[in-house]
């Protein structure tokens, strides 16, 4: 049986999913976490994203400052440039927590509804 405690706890996982889901749910910033990603540990700059973007820069900034604000990427100055690396790992890990606690309720559901 699924406690009271289990589905809050499950409430509170996917909540603190918030800000993940937001950040991602626009595609011009999906397209930038993936022209991150492919940038590797060196990161990459506002003007080699832009070439890779119908965006303009202005508007470039401004999805990398989000996406920054929800602690997704991290910026790191090298000489007068500012390159973007992926900071990805607690948002990872809170969404690996919702998907093991989904899963339990969902186990459950399937344990109470073979015992009827």
């Amino acid at each position: 049986m699924i406690t009271k405690e289990e589905l809050h706890n499950t409430r509170e996982i996917l909540h603190s999913c918030l800000p993940l889901f937001i950040a991602l749910g626009d595609e011009f910033r999906q397209q930038l976490i993936i022209d991150i990603a492919a940038a590797g540990e060196k990161g990459i700059n506002v003007t080699d994203l832009a070439e890779n973007s119908k965006l303009s820069r202005p508007a470039i900034s401004h999805h990398l400052k989000v996406l920054k604000d929800m602690g997704m990427i991290a910026p790191e100055k090298i000489g007068t440039q500012i390159f973007y690396k992926l900071a990805l790992h607690k948002d990872l890990e809170k969404l690996s927590d919702f998907i093991n606690s989904i899963n339990r309720v969902i186990e459950n559901l399937k344990e109470e509804e073979g015992k009827k």
